[in-house]
């Protein structure tokens, strides 16, 4: 593979830039365990701050901040409310029900985007012999649905349906930085009425690694507690929370510049043989092949011989993602490669 292919598997390939890398070799440390890192204290008050939540806990990973986010609104025994083909049901290795003994109870949706009215439809009636939910979780945007934001109307028919029944609420955000840009709201918008909200640095932001976990302060002792426990302590985490901050002040501005190259992207590959595209909401596009003599692991393996890396998400689905280190000019390269190798 040349070293100059350009890379859309996903928006976690970024490399920081210079710049950022001078911020974290410049920032501020202490040992984050014993009496805390200020750097990282700054960044989780920024990120509280932004998403309108009383407090922020900095987590090593997505996944980590969306379990312990489960794990504070669930009890062992009861179940989670989840769209059918959320990440956390299938991409983060069954850590909810392994872990922390609570059991998923999928909803299908036709786009990825839960309603008040299907949560509502999923509640198991009170018994003594059904499983009890507990809490819900709302992936924005949607990965496997190609993107797809869930907009402010729907965001407020899941919560009133919560709040109703008493559950739980956690948003899993990490492409939360998208679904605002899209929408053209603050994120503070899209998480009001969660009790807790994961958002990623590592996608979309340009992040070597990290996320932080919004939530109210009195439960920022027990956030800390299981984060502990699943070993999710850290020393000198500033050095990583320097790039967060830089991150949202440099590089969350830039978000929209993603979207616009999907459309791009998306819009290209409208005339090709072979494929069917839906316009993007965000920064992922889907790309679907359509006749029956593409093999799909010899699609993908003729458009990385030829200077292009996708990712495969199905027997006939193809996931680009864009991300800021990709300029418009690669991703028209990208696009006329899909082309060329499907004509």
């Amino acid at each position: 593979m040349s070293s100059t292919s350009i890379d859309l598997r996903s928006d976690t390939v970024t490399r920081p830039s210079p710049a950022m890398r001078r911020a974290m070799a410049d920032a501020e440390v202490g040992d984050d365990v014993l009496d805390g890192d200020p750097t990282t204290r700054l960044l989780e008050q920024r990120v509280a701050e932004i998403l309108g939540t009383e407090d922020a806990l900095f987590f090593p990973s997505g996944s980590q901040a969306n379990l312990t986010g489960i794990a504070l609104g669930t009890e062992r025994g009861t179940e989670l409310i989840l769209e059918a083909n959320a990440h956390i049901l299938h991409y983060e290795m069954a850590g909810v029900a392994g872990l922390m003994g609570v059991q998923i109870r999928p909803v299908q949706t036709a786009d990825g985007r839960l309603s008040g009215d299907l949560v509502r439809a999923a509640l198991r009636p009170v018994s003594p012999h059904l499983p009890r939910v507990s809490a819900i979780t709302v992936e924005n945007t949607h990965n496997l649905a190609g993107g797809r934001v869930t907009d402010l109307e729907r965001l407020a028919g899941i919560v009133a349906v919560g709040r109703e029944a008493r559950l739980a609420l956690h948003l899993d955000g990490a492409r939360l930085w998208n679904a605002a840009a899209a929408l053209g709201v603050p994120p503070a918008r899209l998480v009001r009425g969660f009790d807790t909200v994961m958002v990623s640095f590592s996608k979309g932001l340009g992040c070597p690694v990290g996320s932080c976990l919004g939530l109210a302060r009195d439960r920022r002792p027990a956030a800390w507690e299981i984060r502990k426990r699943l070993g999710g302590g850290m020393r000198q985490s500033g050095v990583l929370a320097a790039a967060g901050l830089y991150a949202l002040e440099h590089h969350l501005p830039d978000i929209p510049r993603d979207h616009e190259h999907a459309r791009a992207f998306a819009e290209r590959l409208g005339s090709c043989a072979g494929v069917r595209v839906e316009t993007p909401e965000s920064n992922i596009v889907m790309i679907d092949l359509v006749r029956d003599r593409d093999d799909i692991q010899a699609v993908n393996s003729r458009i990385e011989a030829a200077g292009l890396r996708i990712a495969q998400y199905g027997p006939r689905r193809l996931r680009a993602v864009m991300h800021r280190d990709v300029d418009r000019a690669q991703v028209e390269r990208a696009a006329a490669i899909v082309c060329e190798v499907l004509a």
